[in-house]
């Protein structure tokens, strides 16, 4: 068995057999990455639509789990409010640099200013330099799509690398689904969850998180650490225990998961 990020991996011929999802339980903490996880990867990030559909599940799962439903993304806060409307959920936006906590709290931690302002000039500069490129600014993290330039890759990375270099440690390089990205040193999803767990309504509970790439990775990490449970989308090599196929199959099992929360023995099985 290999390693990524410290910790052991499965390789992505692992049988579906080999992972079985959870024994569905009623104390659980639900934290769920979004593109790739609830909804299927766009061409462009502004091209993602949520279908209502998912929005009720989500809601009734908020309700179910007294709150304790979280998004963990590397989106902003302001953009999942968007397409989530007219949802509030707790959210770790931005691989966990800006939390919206249950509390309604709001907390952003950016990289200092001349390193920041430094990192957007050069990449508002490369992808002006390049057709199909798209900068995306998210307010503390930075990055550069090329799912519609996928030859371009090399050198959005050997960029971006480039700039992390230059920031004194202010900037982290992160790859991701044809995308690279700048993430402020020491933000990342195990610790964005790290820190909901300590807080009201998810501390006690089991922490389920959902997710399908590198990024995701930590979160998974912690959460079987803390005995809870890591769900794997799609087939690439991870350190989660189970898997799911892909997005539609992860709302197909919310729905199952909200209804069985509703059967009238659920609340008197016991915790797991």
């Amino acid at each position: 068995m290999n390693t990524q990020f410290g910790v052991p991996v499965r390789n992505a011929d692992a049988e579906d057999s080999e992972m079985p999802l959870p024994e569905l339980a009623d104390r659980w903490a639900l934290f769920l990455d979004v593109d790739g996880t609830l909804v299927e990867i766009a061409e462009h990030p502004l091209a993602v639509r949520v279908e209502p559909a998912l929005i009720e599940v989500l809601a009734r799962l908020q309700r179910l789990l007294r709150g304790a439903v979280a998004l963990v993304s590397g989106r902003c806060v302001l953009d999942l409010d968007r397409l989530f409307a007219p949802l509030h959920l707790t959210i770790a936006g931005q691989h966990g640099a800006e939390i919206r906590h249950a509390s309604g709290e709001m907390t952003l931690e950016r990289p200092a200013l001349a390193a920041g302002k430094f990192a957007r000039v050069a990449l508002a500069a490369l992808a002006a330099q390049h057709p199909g490129l798209y900068f995306e600014d998210k307010g503390a993290a930075l990055a550069v799509h090329f799912r519609r330039a996928p030859q371009l890759g090399p050198i959005v990375r050997r960029t971006l690398d480039g700039v992390a270099r230059r920031s004194d440690g202010e900037f982290l390089l992160q790859d991701g689904k044809m995308v690279w990205e700048l993430v402020p040193h020491g933000k990342n999803k195990g610790g964005a969850i790290a820190e909901l767990m300590n807080e009201a309504p998810f501390a006690g509970r089991i922490p389920v998180f959902i997710g399908d790439d590198l990024t995701d990775e930590r979160g998974f990490a912690f959460v079987q650490d803390l005995k809870g449970h890591a769900i794997k989308v799609g087939g690439a090599r991870t350190a989660a225990r189970h898997r799911l196929g892909g997005a539609r199959q992860v709302r197909s099992w919310l729905r199952s998961y909200a209804e069985w929360l509703e059967q009238p023995a659920a609340s008197q099985r016991p915790n797991e």
